[in-house]
């Protein structure tokens, strides 16, 4: 009965340490409930209710800010933008086939460089 007093006691000696050390070292923007300063109070003065509550209710999340959230092509800004770049540069394509045409059509006659083939 002794052993478990004791590895119940170094159970709670250690998770009273990390919860002062996690407390003390979190982000405080992400402190959620009270200020800081009094969530350190808390666990100082009530132990392990005090560390129970800092995880339960003081600990705020990992903000969804800085995870990328994936999106469909459709609603990527990035990739529309791509498309329309696409589009634009197939149309100056066509648009410069289209003048070659005319001008192979039109033959060797109206060469720009002056001479003629025969």
């Amino acid at each position: 009965m002794v052993r478990l007093w004791i590895a119940l006691g170094v159970a709670a000696v250690v998770f009273y340490i990390y919860s002062v050390a996690d407390c003390a070292l979190f982000d405080r923007s992400r402190v959620r409930g009270l200020p800081k300063p009094v969530w350190l109070l808390i666990i100082i003065l009530f132990p392990i209710i005090g560390g129970i509550l800092w995880f339960l209710i003081g600990r705020g999340r990992r903000r969804a800010d800085n995870v990328r959230r994936v999106t469909a092509p459709d609603d990527d800004p990035e990739f529309l933008g791509k498309l329309r770049m696409d589009r634009d540069q197939e149309e100056r394509i066509r648009q410069l086939e289209k003048e070659l045409a005319e001008l192979d059509e039109n033959g060797p006659d109206n060469d720009q460089t002056g001479r003629r083939d025969g």
